[in-house]
């Protein structure tokens, strides 16, 4: 296995990662196949797992050794109590976490298929309310971040002020721009550090128009689609290919393909927020970002092997015995 080298001078592993984003409850059920529309089958129990991918990244980053702080929202039912519970169980600070009146907690529906594959619902709740207000009121935690991690289970709104804020005091961003929402985003969301989405993310970004006038167009090579994105504005882009392991494409030119792991899969739910919350930790620790990238695709094949969001979610022994065994 390369020797893990971090960028001189870039070594911000004493600073808290901040994640900004969605605290949810996730209603499980896995059923031989997602039923067509119109069709009713028979699931397996329902269980209640705490998540969100605020939420699920920001576990990710603590059970892989960070100093963590979580910004979001939850209801004051008992679903909010659970989640706070729950973020606190795993070592997440949640000082800026607010319990919000006369509102629910999020919830996500969440239907597995026996490959592990699987399809959300998500209802926002309290997420909606998180406000650039909210975001003003923790600027001197941004400000100290070594990064903040965000994504779009928020209101878009309260992301863009968070990139602006963060552009501002000069700490890195990572976008994780999940879900992609319907309408075009403006260019002000691409000016990231590192942008990470998936390849149908990615697929539904580059095919938004970047001047109205312009009919969309249907990129689907990764390298296209990364040098795109980089044109839109990401000083980086890390694209999440599953199986084929993950694409870097920056504005210093470089593409560079990183190979997947190969995980016993039985549940994909938190693979991508385990990958993003790795390859924050692995980053304000210093590593080059193939390195980093590796380290994140370690992580997010191993989330794969456990059923559940945030159950499924490894600790840095296990990602590094497996770093470890593949590098044999």
């Amino acid at each position: 296995m390369p020797e893990l080298k971090p960028l001189a001078g870039s070594d911000d592993r004493g600073k808290p990662i901040v994640v900004i984003g969605s605290i949810n409850m996730d209603l499980v059920c896995r059923a031989e196949r997602i039923p067509k529309p119109g069709e009713t089958i028979l699931g397996r129990d329902l269980v209640m797992v705490p998540g969100g991918k605020g939420a699920n990244q920001a576990v990710a980053v603590a059970r892989l050794g960070g100093n963590v702080q979580m910004i979001g929202r939850v209801g004051d039912d008992d679903l909010g109590t659970r989640l706070l519970s729950g973020l606190t169980s795993h070592h997440v600070q949640t000082d800026y976490v607010t319990i919000t009146e006369g509102v629910a907690s999020g919830c996500a529906v969440i239907l597995v298929d026996a490959k592990g594959e699987n399809s959300i619902v998500v209802s926002p709740g309290a997420n909606a309310r998180l406000t650039p207000a909210d975001i003003d009121a923790a600027e001197e935690l941004i400000a100290s971040a070594a990064c903040v991690v965000l994504q779009l289970e928020i209101p878009l709104a309260t992301v863009k002020h968070v990139i602006a804020l963060c552009k501002r005091v000069n700490v890195s961003t990572i976008l994780d721009p999940a879900p992609v929402p319907s309408e075009e985003l403006d260019r002000q969301f691409f000016g990231v550090s590192v942008l990470t989405p998936n390849q149908s993310e990615a697929e539904l970004l580059v095919g938004q128009p970047r001047d109205v006038r312009l009919p969309a167009k249907k990129i689907i090579d990764p390298k296209q689609i990364g040098t795109e994105l980089v044109a839109r504005g990401a000083e980086c882009v890390v694209l999440k290919l599953g199986r084929k392991g993950a694409m870097i494409v920056d504005r210093e030119g470089r593409i560079e393909h990183i190979k997947a792991f190969k995980p016993k899969v039985i549940d994909t739910t938190a693979a991508g927020d385990a990958f993003t919350g790795a390859l924050a930790i692995a980053r304000s620790e210093g590593m080059e970002m193939p390195s980093a990238v590796r380290f994140a695709n370690a992580a997010g094949a191993l989330a794969c092997e456990t059923f559940g969001a945030q159950p499924s979610l490894p600790t840095r022994k296990a990602v590094e015995k497996l770093l470890k065994e593949i590098g044999r």
